[in-house]
């Protein structure tokens, strides 16, 4: 039988997370996640990179050299620590976050909270946008005796408004398509509240105390999903967002409309014949429809648990354009 409590624990047991890795530490939400974890002031992170990574670190944090095709050296960099947390480029060959979970089983990491930190609502969704990789890999997490958490926080605000018509926008050209009457809301996420969510979580006592403790635990979570989100938008909602920041009126901009449903349909026939560029399409176009993005609806959200603030929708959308002046989608890929 499982001992469920702290009280139940051998002498020496610490009912903390104290030492982090992180894989993608200096990536788009890696960055913010590590940012968050060392405002803490609690953890010990250590970021585990390649040797040829151009990724740069803040200073406080450890940085472990891997070779990904040498698992001894996975094993070593992942010794000791309590929890890993893995976040990956879309880029990422598809066997790496494998090869890190079973490292992590050999170095005897508890915790793996697995690339996740976008779009989950159901397994069927999920599937249809990037296969059953996800799922395959929590299997393997479940199949190693360890335990896995996945947040779950929506596309990231900053990164889809200002992309390359993710959520239906081109800023700098001022149009905006709008899928079916753009009243479809979905939830998304500032990549700090991203940061803010992974932190919160894992400052979680990981047992409640005894039988008569209520407190949210980290085992409490243990095998599901965590949700997270800043705002559930339509894109109404965030073309008036986009309006008021900018001073500028609808007769400013180029609008139109289309069914999301053939959007999707026709960027996962252009994916099938190898354009790789519709990805994005399919990826996005799923969610906005048939509430698939509106996770809070489903599964409710773990912000008020986690100590999350409300943000400020406008000072977000300033932000998001501030992403695109400043060349992020040129640079985009480029690591």
């Amino acid at each position: 039988m499982a001992l469920r409590h702290a009280s139940q624990q051998a002498s020496g047991f610490v009912n903390r997370i104290r030492s982090i890795a992180v894989v993608g530490a200096s990536g788009n939400s890696g960055s913010y996640i590590v940012s968050s974890l060392l405002a803490k002031k609690q953890f010990n992170i250590t970021a585990i990179s390649r040797p040829d990574s151009k990724g740069t670190f803040p200073e406080g944090i450890k940085v472990a050299h891997v070779d990904y095709n040498n698992h001894d050296t996975i094993v070593s960099a992942l010794k000791g620590h309590d929890a890993l947390i893995i976040t990956l480029s879309v880029f990422a060959p598809r066997d790496t976050q494998p090869k890190l979970v079973r490292a992590a089983a050999d170095a005897g990491v508890p915790w793996i909270l697995p690339n996740e930190f976008g779009m989950y609502n159901t397994e069927e969704a999920q599937n249809d946008t990037i296969g059953p990789g996800k799922s395959q890999d929590r299997e393997l997490i479940e199949s190693l005796s360890l335990s896995w958490i996945g947040v779950t926080t929506g596309f990231w605000y900053e990164h889809s408004l200002s992309g390359p018509g993710f959520y239906g926008f081109d800023i700098s050209k001022r149009e905006v398509v709008f899928f079916d009457e753009g009243t479809q809301k979905l939830n998304t996420s500032t990549w700090s509240q991203v940061g803010r969510g992974v932190a919160g979580l894992l400052s979680l006592p990981v047992l409640p105390d005894d039988e008569n403790d209520e407190k949210t635990t980290l085992s409490s979570y243990r095998n599901r999903m965590a949700f997270v989100s800043s705002f559930a938008l339509s894109q109404r909602d965030m073309f008036d967002a986009l309006k008021r920041v900018t001073g500028t009126s609808d007769r400013e901009w180029s609008i139109s409309s289309m069914s999301a449903k053939e959007r999707y349909a026709e960027a996962k026939e252009k994916m099938k014949g190898g354009d790789r560029q519709a990805f994005g399409r399919v990826l996005y176009t799923r969610y906005f429809y048939d509430d698939a993005g509106l996770y809070e609806k489903s599964h409710g959200l773990d912000n008020e648990k986690l100590g999350l603030p409300k943000e400020d929708l406008d000072e977000a959308t300033r932000a998001a354009i501030k992403v695109g002046e400043d060349g992020y989608w040129r640079r985009y890929g480029q690591h």
